[in-house]
């Protein structure tokens, strides 16, 4: 059985660059068993309820500026599949999860960087999910809980985001210094995401070092990915960390593996 992921997709133009992160995430997209499709929740597209696509054929968005302008030529022509997204629905509709369904919208950059790294040629058929930061923690668990058995038939499912990611704290000289309260929350998510101690995951803003900093009241978007992920794995509680590398001085490059 496949197990879930979290993928942190950094900046824009990790798109394009050749590094350490790029690279395991080519080989990890290489190693990993190929999956039937992947069930995809981005941090950048958010809803106020949870949003399952079921397109035919994505377009691209670009959401974001200030780029080298070749990221905007990049293309992905991942398409959809309609009855996996009416597999999710079912299941949500079993567990009393609210959703409605999204036939136009494109893939945003933090569906695309990471499908492109692991799957270059996009030829796995991809459903898009949203994220809703208003919810608890204990919602977005309860909604990747509810597809915890798509995993069994070889669907990947990934949570696509930042565990630590505050744009206002970032040093874009790149120097390769890394700030040590990111590190502090990062290790303290490792400690408690291996012991899948959830209640002190549920109220890691008051029990987590440098919690603000590392997510920010603006940036909740980039953390719940990887709650969806994790309760994609709620039958074996398993949490292995594959990667972690650190951009910009604190913006955290994280890859874990669940179930």
């Amino acid at each position: 059985m496949l197990p879930s992921l979290f993928i942190a997709h950094g900046a824009p133009l990790l798109a394009v660059e050749n590094n350490e992160y790029t690279q395991f995430l080519s080989q990890l997209g290489k190693q990993l068993s190929r999956p039937k499709a992947i069930v995809l929740f981005s941090a950048h597209w958010e809803a106020r309820i949870q949003k399952v696509s079921e397109v035919d054929q994505y377009s691209m968005i670009y959401d974001f500026g200030g780029f080298d302008p070749v990221l905007n030529r990049i293309q992905y022509p991942a398409v959809g599949n309609k009855d996996i997204a009416k597999e999710i629905k079912d299941l949500f509709t079993s567990s009393a999860i609210p959703f409605a369904v999204e036939r136009q919208r494109g893939l945003d950059h933090g569906a695309w960087v990471v499908l492109r790294l692991l799957y270059p040629n996009a030829e796995i058929p991809v459903i898009s999910m949203s994220v809703n930061p208003q919810l608890n923690l204990e919602e977005h668990y309860k909604i990747g809980k509810a597809l915890e058995q798509l995993r069994k038939h070889d669907i990947l499912i990934i949570g696509s985001g930042g565990t630590v990611h505050n744009l206002r704290a970032l040093n874009w000289a790149d120097d390769g210094s890394v700030d040590q309260w990111a590190v502090e929350f990062d290790e303290w998510l490792a400690q408690t995401l291996q012991q899948w101690d959830l209640s002190s995951l549920y109220s890691y803003q008051s029990t987590a070092p440098s919690a603000e900093l590392a997510v920010p009241p603006y940036g909740k978007e980039h953390f719940i990915p990887l709650i969806y992920a994790m309760g994609a794995a709620d039958r074996v509680q398993k949490a292995m960390l594959l990667h972690r590398s650190y951009r910009y001085g604190n913006l955290s490059h994280s890859v874990w593996k669940f179930g």
